[in-house]
């Protein structure tokens, strides 16, 4: 049960400050369409007919990478989506940006420049600092509400994010509604059933907490990706560690090597670890070969199909399935069978599931599943492991603190 206000509770025609999460991938420059455009516009759309003017806030990369970017090609796949007119100003809270909000009239959507640009936005503080700063307080007397529809974004004590609920009426929006209630929900819930987890993806330090955490609630663990090959070695197989210049293993081995080995002991049986893997071979193709019988010097991109088929049919015996991570590198086709083989497997049976973390969730549409088949598709990542562990999330306490 949510405890903060929602859109629901908005007086209609009024001048709101919304903030979504439209961090996207970014090619030769450009920035590349995905499912959070969507997502967002739908709570856009909603505000739009109840007569509000918008003025959104976003972020895009950090400072000093590729993907640190002005905010203009967001606007247009935004208006894309809305299939209306979408605004655009270089500026975020300047006299540019200043005036262009002073001109926003009922069914308006304007995006202000990438939140990152400004120097208070990004360090850490609490949210009575940001509340303080010069961004939040000049934006402040320009809205009527300020509406935060970023659960991705929620783990962040950033300006954009937790300044403002704390100096002036804040309301959730829909993504963030959607999203905490459901997340809440994998901790919150009881089943009669069995309920599985498929946890994979590149990071150690993001599930190890998560199998320690939700294993009252999830009663086995299917494992795979870089996350899965690091088990796989502290169980005495010759994977795990990086070759051919890869810098993905080793570091992380070093650093969690003792709980990887403790988690592993501890969880027992229930840890399923991969039976095989697969590989690209000399000719391109896919390649597998079983962990029994590997001497690792090359990169394995996927669980092998014996392994896919394996934790497949476990997913068709659960009450509940919950997914965080990719089982392989599913951009590739070829190496896209752990993932997809689960995911269809979770839309082929009645069970209660939740597909977590943005490049995860794409693996949905690339291979032509229905979202519809899904109890629910998060568009979050680090805010949906947050969910899974039961740690805070910043952006809903203040939420929960405006109202």
């Amino acid at each position: 049960m949510t405890t903060f206000q929602t859109v629901d509770d908005l007086e209609p025609d009024q001048r709101l400050l919304v903030r979504i999460d439209i961090n996207a991938p970014v090619e030769d420059g450009v920035v590349q369409d995905n499912r959070r455009f969507a997502r967002h516009a739908e709570t856009i759309a909603e505000l739009l007919e109840n007569d509000h003017a918008v003025a959104v806030l976003a972020h895009q990369g950090r400072p000093g990478r590729e993907t640190f970017v002005p905010l203009e090609g967001h606007a247009d796949i935004l208006a894309d989506h809305l299939e209306r007119e979408v605004g655009y100003v270089a500026d975020t809270f300047g006299e540019d940006a200043l005036a262009a909000i002073d001109a926003l009239e009922s069914g308006d959507v304007l995006v202000l420049e990438n939140v990152r640009m400004c120097e208070e936005e990004l360090p850490e503080e609490e949210p009575e600092v940001k509340a303080e700063t010069e961004f939040v307080q000049t934006l402040r007397p320009e809205f009527d509400a300020y509406v935060n529809d970023a659960y991705s974004a929620a783990h962040r004590s950033h300006a954009s994010l937790v300044g403002f609920p704390l100096v002036m009426d804040a309301y959730a929006g829909r993504v963030m509604e959607a999203e905490y209630t459901a997340n809440s929900a994998i901790r919150e819930r009881e089943f009669d059933g069995t309920v599985t987890m498929a946890l994979g993806g590149t990071k150690a330090e993001d599930l190890i907490p998560v199998i320690e955490r939700v294993d009252d609630t999830v009663d086995r663990f299917c494992l795979g990706g870089i996350v899965g090959e690091l088990f796989l070695r502290a169980d005495g197989q010759d994977v795990g560690y990086d070759v051919g210049g890869t810098d993905f293993f080793d570091h992380q081995w070093e650093n969690h090597r003792e709980t990887i080995e403790r988690v592993l002991a501890e969880y027992g049986d229930r840890l399923l670890l991969a039976e095989d893997l697969a590989y690209e071979d000399s000719k391109g193709d896919r390649a597998e070969e079983t962990v029994e019988e590997i001497e690792k010097d090359t990169s394995y991109l996927d669980v092998g199909s014996e392994t896919a088929d394996r934790y497949a049919d476990l997913v068709r015996d659960s009450e509940a399935v919950f997914v965080k991570g990719a089982l392989g590198v599913f951009e590739d086709e070829r190496f896209a069978d752990g993932t997809v083989e689960v995911l269809s497997a979770i839309a082929d049976t009645d069970c209660f599931s939740v597909v977590g973390g943005g490049d995860t969730s794409r693996a949905i549409g690339m291979y032509g599943l229905d979202e519809e088949e899904f109890s629910h598709v998060s568009v979050a990542g680090g805010a949906y492991v947050r969910a899974l562990t039961g740690d805070a999330l910043v952006g809903v306490d203040v939420l929960e603190r405006a109202a």
